[in-house]
């Protein structure tokens, strides 16, 4: 996705000197936030070229907007949210989503697949006191969006890249091929090959730097699908390695499960559904 310039051109540095920055939290674990507040070392000379203006993470100084950047984590489950989503667009020059949670529902959307109203009865004494969606959903299902960062949590150089890349009014070099290529780069032996171990680094999009296949353990999809994820012929890999119909439905259900490659084949596993589309990879 390409860096653009927002959707309103009276949001710019022109106004007040340094870009200034915000960071929102919705329905998520502030993971993200914290990948951001581990940068550390980077922080002190990031903090030098924009204005942290609204971070209630790291700081209780609200500085009003309009904002250059907002980095906004979590995904959208209330009517609350839904409301505030629109408000951070209309302050916001450029708005990027950082994470799973942000990017595509996060764990919150296994939700999507069941009925949420037995699920909050069966969570909460009083249910009729709480105000939720029945979908948990990416950020961009309801703003525009002009760039989406991935993974759970996000990797910290991509997230100081894209910074770096919005006040320099240019698009990130953020990499959409997949976990194997980072793999091939380490040197590491393949999992799949030499140990039958299943993997869907082949469908999930590198940012982790192939950490589980380095320590001997299969991707869990942390990052989401990779560009040109063929979901098809993984499942029947999968398949072929002694994984059930259940077992594969559940592993495209996790960080990115509403993620449209993986939701659209975890389906296709469902117990009932007929396998008769084994070929046609995508649908």
């Amino acid at each position: 996705m390409v860096l653009t310039d927002g959707h309103d051109p009276e949001h710019t540095t022109a106004h007040h000197g340094r870009p200034r920055l915000a960071v929102w939290k919705f329905a998520s674990c502030d993971g993200c936030q914290l990948t951001l507040l581990n940068c550390e070392d980077e922080l002190i000379p990031l903090a030098g070229e924009v204005e942290i203006a609204y971070f209630p993470e790291a700081t209780r100084a609200v500085v009003e907007g309009p904002y250059d950047v907002s980095l906004v984590e979590g995904s959208i489950t209330t009517p609350e949210e839904l409301e505030r989503i629109q408000h951070v667009r209309e302050v916001s020059r450029r708005v990027i989503t950082i994470g799973a949670c942000a990017t595509s529902g996060g764990i919150q959307a296994l939700r999507n697949f069941g009925d949420v109203a037995e699920f909050r009865s069966i969570v909460y004494a009083h249910p009729e006191y709480v105000a939720t969606l029945s979908r948990a959903t990416p950020i961009s299902a309801h703003v525009t969006v002009d760039f989406e960062l991935r993974g759970c949590p996000v990797n910290k150089r991509q997230l100081l890249e894209v910074l770096a890349a919005s006040i320099q009014d240019r698009s990130p070099r953020v990499p959409s091929y997949s976990v194997c290529v980072e793999c091939k780069r380490k040197g590491n032996v393949c999992v799949t090959v030499a140990h039958g171990t299943p993997c869907l680094g082949p469908v999930t999009q590198a940012g982790c730097g192939a950490l589980c296949p380095s320590f001997d353990r299969g991707c869990y999809g942390c990052f989401g699908p990779q560009d040109t994820p063929n979901t098809v012929s993984m499942s029947a890999q999968l398949r072929e390695l002694g994984m059930s119909e259940p077992e594969v439905m559940r592993v495209y259900r996790t960080f990115n499960a509403a993620s449209e490659p993986f939701r659209r084949e975890s389906e296709r596993h469902e117990p009932g559904v007929p396998q008769a589309v084994e070929g046609k990879a995508g649908e």
